[in-house]
């Protein structure tokens, strides 16, 4: 097993010069465009519990630029376990990942967050009246943007490759095996759509 640095640098050498410099302390032009466009992120975080990865989305631009240093991120409806929220309590540093479908580029996003409840703050992001329970703003400290090696190789945005969901293990039927106790997992697939519909916001 490597155990140093070291060892690491001697397998992969040197970084690409044009991979840092890519690497900067703002949003540029560029960068803000990406997230205008994303209708999806992934947040991940981390405590004294662990860690947490979880997705956010919305409409494209749903993530607001407040500046070139600051995001502003609506805490939607949820299951209500908030871990993101319970580690940025406790460390605020926070990483995203920002995707836009077709697009086989990504962003990422590394600083620190604050949680806002204020309520200027929160009506920012009010979708038909709507507000979301907090705000997660964040402090941005290097934005960087992944080449397209990933999603090529994944063949993510190619259609063949998406799955049949008769193919796959529905929420309900996930959710039996692992409850303790009888669960109707028809019942809750056949009433999931309308629910999730019904909770958007």
């Amino acid at each position: 097993m490597l155990t140093s640095i070291a060892q690491l640098e001697e397998i992969y050498g040197k970084p690409h010069e044009r991979s840092l410099w890519k690497e900067i302390d703002h949003l540029n032009q560029d960068y803000q465009a990406f997230i205008n466009a994303s209708p999806f992120a992934v947040l991940a975080s981390c405590g004294p519990e662990g860690m947490d990865c979880s997705p956010k989305g919305d409409r494209p631009g749903f993530v607001q630029i407040l500046d070139q240093r600051t995001l502003a991120i609506p805490d939607r409806p949820g299951n209500n376990r908030i871990d993101t929220l319970r580690n940025l309590i406790k460390d605020a540093r926070i990483s995203l990942l920002f995707i836009v479908p077709g697009i086989d580029e990504t962003l990422r996003v590394n600083g620190r967050a604050e949680i806002s409840a204020e309520p200027a703050m929160l009506e920012k992001f009010a979708v038909d009246g709507k507000l979301p329970r907090t705000v997660i703003v964040v402090r941005i400290e290097a934005a960087y943007f992944h080449c397209s090696k990933a999603l090529v190789r994944s063949k993510l945005w190619d259609p063949a490759q998406q799955a049949e969901r008769a193919s796959f293990p529905s929420p309900g039927a996930m959710l039996k095996r692992l409850s303790q106790a009888g669960f109707d997992a028809e019942t809750y697939d056949r009433e999931l759509p309308a629910r999730v519909q019904a909770s958007l916001y």
